[in-house]
């Protein structure tokens, strides 16, 4: 059972499509051709893919009546609900549905971007009896659309972002200190695909889920990960030991303490998310801390924001060179809070074990880089940011490593049971690959 609430979306359940009894129809001229309602205006149309009326894609998708805007060059959908959709001409021939241009057993489009003419017009559009949209093109060829794949595609900024929210989960839940780490049952989340989504919504809106309940022994990672899809590979191996070691190969194989870190930046693609089972915990010290690395991130903004741009835009040397299950010498360049195109938080990428003494930037800009570095290692580092627990025998946490820093105390094993703990990568894409299939499996089709 879980011991905290998690923020999760359930898929919106649509209603059935309804026939449309009179079909409303557009035609080129000289064809018959029912009432045309009132054309749109250019100055509303003017700067907008679709109508700001358009409702999102889980309201109801029978459509009223179709239009074809020519000078326009889109395709209006009323909806029975009240909405308007816009489609461009282009993008409807585009992704035809038909045989010969979509391989409907893979979901994939055929049709050559050379065969596509990209300022094509419509012959005629009209509503079918069973409710779908059928697009007749000046070359003979036809395009019938179902009702709710159109809806689901509406070009509106409202139904773009209902969208996007449903495929990539992209909204966090910021934490700090006060947060209770979300937990669950290890066989529930191999056996019930109701756990296993909660589970991985949960990682994905919060960041880390603490699994209770496995064996105390080598290859519950392994499982996990199989429950998942599969295994990241890398240098240190499928699955990774960490234990205090002679001649340690990394600084997490030593029972130092362990600064906050992600996992890995010296990787230029690096796991998303990291599996950590204790075997075995340590006798005396060995407790793990976490911060929110979006919300120290978020913070460093308001409060130093010209910290924040210089960690956003310098690129930073990460380096790991070793022998383990090969041997490696690994180089990337990483800024250290990552972010998109709007300025959003994506990943933070810090390893202060692996950051490397290269330091590509003109002499003047290294101090301030400095600076800004330690205003955000103060920062996720003040108690009130902190999340402090401790593992026990068959404990899993599970986190996102793109998000989440992590660190470790220094710690002192039994003499006849060393500390012991096996961890395993994935990759975000599998895990939402997986997310989305036990979504569909739990809630039907969206």
């Amino acid at each position: 059972m879980w011991t905290s609430i998690f923020l999760r979306r359930a898929l919106q359940r649509s209603t059935s499509a309804m026939a449309c009894r009179p079909l409303r129809v557009w035609r080129k001229p000289g064809r018959a051709a029912s009432p045309r309602p009132t054309c749109l205006t250019s100055l509303q149309l003017r700067g907008q893919q679709t109508l700001s009326s358009a409702s999102l894609p889980g309201a109801g998708h029978s459509v009223r009546s179709v239009r074809a805007l020519r000078e326009e060059r889109m395709v209006e959908v009323e909806w029975k609900d009240g909405g308007h959709s816009l489609y461009p001409f282009t993008w409807l021939r585009d992704n035809c549905p038909c045989p010969l241009c979509t391989l409907d057993s893979a979901q994939a489009r055929k049709l050559l971007m050379l065969e596509l003419d990209v300022h094509i017009g419509v012959d005629a559009v009209e509503v079918t009896d069973d409710n779908k949209v059928s697009v007749s093109w000046p070359d003979r060829h036809a395009s019938v659309f179902h009702a709710k794949w159109l809806k689901k595609r509406c070009f509106s900024a409202s139904a773009r972002r209902a969208l996007k929210e449903e495929l990539f989960l992209n909204e966090r839940s910021h934490w700090d200190s006060t947060l209770r780490i979300p937990a669950a049952d290890y066989h529930d989340v191999l056996r019930d695909d109701k756990a296993a989504l909660d589970w991985l919504s949960a990682l994905r809106r919060v960041g880390v889920v603490h699994l209770k309940g496995a064996a105390a022994e080598p290859g519950v990672v392994a499982r996990l990960a199989e429950r998942i899809g599969y295994l990241r590979l890398t240098f240190y191996g499928p699955t990774w030991q960490v234990q205090d070691k002679p001649m340690a190969n990394n600084v997490a194989y030593t029972s130092g303490k362990l600064s906050l870190h992600t996992d890995y930046p010296a990787l230029h693609a690096a796991p998303g998310v990291q599996l950590l089972h204790c075997i075995s915990s340590a006798e005396e010290g060995g407790e793990s801390e976490i911060v929110d690395g979006f919300h120290a991130a978020e913070l460093l903004r308001r409060e130093d924001p010209e910290a924040f741009g210089t960690l956003a835009s310098v690129q930073v040397d990460f380096t790991d060179t070793g022998t383990d299950y090969c041997d490696f010498m690994l180089q990337a360049k990483k800024s250290v809070i990552e972010v998109d195109a709007e300025g959003r938080v994506l990943r933070i990428n810090l390893n202060n074990a692996t950051r490397d003494s290269v330091l590509d930037l003109p002499v003047d800009r290294v101090q301030p880089f400095y600076r800004a570095l330690r205003a955000f290692v103060d920062l996720f580092s003040r108690p009130e940011n902190t999340v402090t627990y401790g593992l026990a025998a068959g404990d899993v946490l599970t986190f996102d490593n793109w998000r989440l820093l992590h660190s470790r105390r220094s710690y002192r094993s039994r003499p006849d049971q060393p500390r012991h703990l096996e961890g395993a990568y994935l990759d975000w894409d599998e895990v939402m690959s997986r997310l989305r299939i036990l979504r569909q499996s739990v809630h039907g089709n969206a």
